[in-house]
């Protein structure tokens, strides 16, 4: 079986709730989906660079760990955060958007894109301001993968 190199490993990921329904509006939901990440961080099955948790939907820019298929490391986010919310009903449209990010300034141009969408959406003049993204300084974050930085 052939792994492509960590290199290329790098995606930004969306998904999106349920009928778009806007689960990430209540706290309780929204540390849930902070905790989920931070195992998943914790365990070594992603790096997690930048993210934003808008009401209806996700940002990540992640690399999946060598020995993890992405699709296994959104399905680790995904299922946990789907197993925990007390609301039975269905959390997630089926499947994701993914763009792979091929060097340093699709990084950062990425990066800058997910934590300006709270800006974008009105809920915040400055990136900084929104509580729930990378932005804020309150969340431990993964530098820019050093395969990008030669």
């Amino acid at each position: 079986m052939h792994v492509a190199p960590q290199e290329v490993r790098t995606f930004h990921v969306t998904f999106v709730t349920a009928e778009r329904r806007r689960i990430f509006q209540a706290e309780s939901n929204i540390h849930l989906f902070l905790d989920v990440l931070q195992e998943q961080r914790d365990l070594r099955r992603l790096n997690l660079h930048a993210f934003v948790i808008m009401p209806n939907h996700v940002h990540l820019l992640i690399t999946p760990a060598k020995d993890i298929a992405l699709e296994k490391a959104i399905q680790y986010i995904k299922g946990n955060v789907s197993h925990r919310l007390p609301d039975r009903g269905a959390v997630w449209q089926r499947g994701y958007n993914e763009t792979r990010i091929r060097d340093a300034e699709q990084f950062a141009m990425v990066k800058r894109y997910i934590e300006l969408n709270p800006v974008r959406a009105r809920f915040v003049e400055d990136a900084a301001g929104f509580l729930w993204s990378s932005a804020n300084s309150s969340y431990p974050i993964d530098p820019m993968p050093t395969h990008f930085m030669n």
